[in-house]
């Protein structure tokens, strides 16, 4: 069903207690989508937007972007979920974040109204099949 890849990414030696950050990429329901889990700062941030680089690569028609399992988002990873809608094309892009970690920030910076954003996988891809 899905076509999944996993990348690990860690800031590296340079940072050695620094949390890992890690991303999958899955299809489902006609939807590509990549889960974030860790810590997206300074140092996971860049790997975060090569992931949603390789992923827009692809030309998917719907993207979403699954922070549900991210601890901490800096504002390194917010200008990373900016960089990729402004990257998109003709690919529609959402995100899902709930929690203080992640949706909080989203809503205090109106990114919120940059791109979708729901509070669950489900809700998300829901929104984007046919009625």
């Amino acid at each position: 069903m899905a076509d999944c890849s996993d990348v690990t990414n860690t800031s590296g030696d340079a940072y050695p207690l620094a949390d890992t950050m890690t991303t999958t990429v899955s299809v489902r329901d006609e939807a590509t989508v990549l889960t974030v889990a860790g810590e997206v700062d300074l140092a996971t941030a860049p790997a975060l937007e090569n992931a949603i680089d390789a992923t827009l690569g692809g030309k998917p028609a719907v993207l979403v972007i699954d922070l549900s399992e991210v601890s901490f988002l800096a504002s390194a990873g917010m200008a990373a979920l900016v960089a990729a809608h402004q990257r998109a094309g003709d690919t529609r892009i959402a995100v899902v974040a709930d929690g203080p970690a992640t949706s909080r920030q989203l809503k205090m910076t109106n990114l919120d109204q940059v791109f979708a954003l729901y509070s669950n996988l489900d809700e998300a891809l829901s929104s984007f099949r046919p009625n």
